[in-house]
């Protein structure tokens, strides 16, 4: 007798994936400076039909990684991308990722290990090298 494979339900990923993303386009509205707040796991759960538990266990079975972790990566990278390509100053994107810029400045230190206004100055320097 052949020897059936049984194969993982595709849902996981695809609930994953749509978590993901939503996620994108959250962030594209902090580019384009047209995000209103910072949403929150509930948020992405009621765009998706699911429970908030369910969407954040399911993310983290799926990647290793928590809905968070992706979040908080979105935002650096936004962060990144406007102090590097815009000359608004380091408040401005704080307030474009709906932080107060003191709160900003330590989130951005935790992941980048240095400030926004550092981090700027010593991408301009190494361009103009």
């Amino acid at each position: 007798m052949p020897v059936r494979r049984i194969s993982k339900p595709i849902r996981p990923q695809q609930l994953t994936a749509a978590y993901l993303k939503a996620l994108g386009r959250h962030m594209a509205e902090f580019r384009a400076g047209t995000a209103d707040r910072a949403w929150e796991i509930r948020d992405f759960a009621e765009l998706l039909f699911v429970h908030p538990t369910h969407l954040s266990n399911t993310v983290q079975e799926v990647t290793g990684r928590s809905p968070c972790d992706f979040y908080e990566e979105g935002l650096m990278d936004v962060a990144r991308e406007l102090l590097l390509t815009t000359e608004i100053s380091a408040a401005e994107v704080a307030r474009r990722l709906t932080m107060d810029p003191s709160n900003f400045n330590k989130f951005f230190k935790r992941f980048a290990g240095t400030t926004p206004k550092r981090f700027r100055e010593e991408r301009l320097m190494r361009r103009s090298a």
